[in-house]
């Protein structure tokens, strides 16, 4: 069992942080003034130019198959990844990537949907989540009912990321009542003209989600993304491959948090002493560094699994419900060793404790993850003390 990282690992990860340190993180004022005014921190203009100059870096598609141009560098790599971008609040993520159930497309539609947004030029979203469908996905309402060659979808989406700039959604809707999830929901290539409009959800962070309204949008029979009754699956492997990213950018945004905690600890002077010698603030720092740690090797086995064929789904929850957690835990602590500093807008440790709030809720509440985890040992799933692989 060795844990150490491989050299071309190791060069990888330096060259991204590298990249964080001297291309993302002197962008932060200006984010932070841009959002305080009510703006999207980095248009899409600006991201497109760094996500080029990245490129000349190497780093496009980093996770993206090599026959559609992409550096298919797996999932350990790009859980590293992740961490270093995490380490800065700037909105970027490198280019050439698309959403892993597009590759589900047949070769007309990849022309049309894949193809374009690896290459930056179509922006989609993943319509899932309705207003009485959240946690339970099994559960939503949005019709589709078939007229000819064509789909009528009917009904509303809720709290979709990227849903205000996406040129197309991948839609799930109820084709069939009678077979319930399993083979009663489809999801539909649904592209903005085609008469869907979205609304702006203001959130108590920085993350802009949106409401899809679907009146009578009509439907080419072959924007079906995948197979007629196949569209839970689908939406099973796309959630399932986030979950454990967020534990991944939980670790990175923890550690830049957990660094202003320690450099303010040595500077901040009271009664005569730097706080870093008062064992509350050592605590704090050393519980956090603990956390941190432990959410890293839960990540990285996740990823591992995952590179390895296995089925991540158990240490997915495992891995996101503690980095969740974690990072909300580590953020608190810092904006308390920070003082009433910490509680300004003047520095962005408040702009992540808001950030950080909503990864305890999407991509499966706490609560859900709990009862994936509970529910794999009560059901022998999973033994306790076993490892999966």
């Amino acid at each position: 069992m060795d844990f150490r990282l491989t050299e071309e690992q190791k060069m990888i990860q330096r060259t991204v942080r590298e990249f964080v340190k001297n291309e993302l993180m002197p962008l932060e004022p200006e984010v932070l003034r841009r959002e305080r005014e009510g703006k999207r921190g980095m248009t899409r203009e600006e991201i497109r130019a760094l996500q080029l100059k990245a490129k000349e870096l190497g780093f496009w598609g980093i996770n993206t198959p090599e026959e559609y141009g992409g550096a298919n560098l797996g999932p350990i790599m790009t859980a590293l990844i992740q961490m270093e971008l995490a380490r800065t609040f700037v909105p970027f993520s490198f280019g050439g990537s698309a959403d892993n159930i597009l590759y589900y497309c047949n070769e007309e539609q990849k022309k049309k949907y894949l193809i374009p947004v690896i290459n930056g030029e179509r922006i989609s979203c993943f319509a899932l989540t309705e207003p009485g469908a959240g946690s339970d996905a099994a559960n939503i309402r949005m019709s589709a009912v078939k007229d000819g060659k064509y789909w009528v979808l009917n009904g509303e989406k809720i709290f979709i990321t990227n849903g205000n700039e996406a040129d197309f959604a991948m839609v799930f809707a109820v084709t069939d009542k009678e077979k319930g999830a399993n083979g009663g929901i489809t999801c539909f290539l649904v592209d903005r003209e085609m008469g869907w409009r979205s609304e702006y959800i203001h959130t108590m962070g920085e993350w802009g989600p949106a409401s899809l309204i679907f009146e009578d949008v009509r439907v080419p029979e072959e924007n079906v993304l995948g197979e007629v009754g196949g569209g839970f699956k689908l939406g099973m492997k796309w959630i399932g491959q986030g979950r454990w990213m967020i534990a991944a950018r939980a670790v990175g945004a923890a550690e830049r948090l957990l660094q202003m905690a320690i450099d303010h600890a040595k500077q901040r002077v009271t009664f005569g002493k730097p706080i870093a010698e008062r064992q509350a603030i050592q605590w704090m720092i050393a519980d956090s560094h603990v956390e941190i740690e432990a959410t890293r090797w839960l990540v990285l086995y996740a990823a591992w699994l995952a590179e390895t064929g296995q089925d991540t789904r158990h240490y997915a929850s495992v891995s996101k419900l503690f980095g969740a957690n974690m990072a909300n835990r580590v953020v608190d602590r810092v904006l308390q060793i920070h003082g009433g500093m910490g509680y300004t807008k003047e520095l962005p440790i408040e702009r992540w404790y808001r950030e950080m709030r909503v990864w305890r809720i999407f991509e499966g509440t706490d609560e859900i993850q709990r009862y994936i985890i509970s529910r794999n040992l009560l059901k022998g799933h999973v033994k306790v003390g076993d490892l999966l692989a």
